[in-house]
């Protein structure tokens, strides 16, 4: 540990000198705004899967969810490529596009949390499957000319259609 002073926050954001992370901050605000540019730019179905994850060396990395997605943001890179020159960086010399699961994982939850809001915060119950009365006899039938244990989970599936709608009748 070179400096093992305390050190103002002040001077760490500073603008007379250049530090680390003034350099990071104003590397993430390029990036935000970049992303916002690039966002723009992109078809209305692309702009949930793609971001902006760096800009190097003149070369900007996009992120996306899945092979799919790259597919189709590879269709559209030569015109992204061409945009960015003309309104941004024209020193952009290419775009690398990478796949990141983690973006499916977040845009699902977004969703999820997405439609809890539209139903006013309830939680969405997805309803569970259903065994009607006649799946639930056809079960006990197939049981009684089963044997082991087949015949016990047979059995067992005919309980659970029975509760099911034991429990549908008391709902209503």
């Amino acid at each position: 540990m070179r400096h093992n002073r305390p050190q103002s926050i002040d001077s760490l954001f500073g603008n007379t000198r250049i530090t680390t992370l003034s350099q990071i901050q104003r590397h993430a605000l390029m990036l935000l705004n970049l992303n916002h540019a690039v966002t723009t730019l992109l078809p209305t179905p692309l702009r949930l899967w793609c971001r902006v994850a760096n800009f190097r060396e003149n070369i900007i990395v996009l992120e996306t969810a899945n092979a799919s997605w790259l597919a189709r943001l590879r269709y559209e890179q030569n015109q992204l490529l061409s945009a960015l020159r003309a309104q941004i960086l024209p020193s952009l010399s290419t775009i690398d596009i990478r796949i990141n699961p983690a973006m499916m994982i977040h845009e699902k939850l977004n969703e999820k949390n997405n439609s809890n809001y539209v139903t006013g915060n309830r939680q969405v119950i997805d309803n569970p499957r259903k065994l009607s009365p006649q799946s639930a006899a056809l079960l006990r039938h197939m049981a009684v000319h089963s044997e082991g244990k087949l015949k016990k989970i047979l059995e067992r599936l005919a309980r659970l259609a029975e509760e099911n709608t034991d429990l549908s009748r008391h709902r209503k």
